[in-house]
């Protein structure tokens, strides 16, 4: 969407707020939280820091702008591999969709849902904070899932939802940090598939 009438001043004519929270999307997840500076952040952005506190607020806010993008963009696999139909199928989607989101071309290897503030201080905590929650309410529909399979016969009577469900989610973010270290979408298709070969782990 255009915003084109009575910008405030700084910010250009034809500011697309879109894609100026998709280009700092794209910085944090390359640099982290703390790694982004204001200026890597307006730069890529096209706009000054005055016009970016107008349209995002400040770094902590556009940081959960930015986290909120991803998972509709980047990350929307993981809701998408809810919907299938079997727990098997749930969880060779999701770990699928992690390879394909840490290895895709154009984009920063990994993930900035994992990478994005492991390691914070002071400055930081906020957005740690953040991605903890993030992870784990992941893990909470991965598990919720999971118990719905349980419920329904799909998954034996003594399979445990919340162990199945941190099971994927470390497996999703061994990927993100391998795919981080230049590990290949081959190489980490092959680690998916390992992983589900005896599914489900109990």
């Amino acid at each position: 969407m255009e915003i084109t009438r009575k910008a405030p001043l700084g910010r250009p004519r034809g500011f697309d707020a879109d894609e100026a929270l998709e280009r700092a999307m794209m910085v944090f997840w390359e640099q982290g939280y703390e790694g982004a500076s204001l200026t890597d952040l307006t730069h890529a952005m096209g706009i000054t820091r005055k016009s970016m506190y107008a349209a995002f607020g400040n770094k902590e806010e556009l940081f959960r702008k930015a986290l909120e993008r991803y998972t509709e963009g980047p990350a929307a696999y993981a809701a998408r591999a809810l919907e299938e139909p079997s727990a098997r199928e749930v969880a060779t989607a999701f770990l699928a969709g992690s390879v394909s989101a840490t290895t895709r071309p154009g984009c920063p290897a990994g993930c900035l849902g994992v990478q994005g503030s492991l390691a914070a201080g002071d400055s930081g905590r906020a957005a740690q904070d953040a991605l903890i929650t993030w992870r784990d309410d992941g893990r909470a529909r991965l598990r919720h899932r999971f118990q719905q399979a349980v419920d329904e016969g799909d998954l034996p009577p003594g399979a445990n939802p919340e162990l199945l469900a941190r099971y994927v989610m470390t497996v999703s973010n061994g990927i993100a940090v391998q795919a981080a270290g230049g590990a290949t979408r081959s190489e980490l298709q092959q680690v998916a598939d390992a992983a589900l070969r005896n599914w489900p782990p109990v």
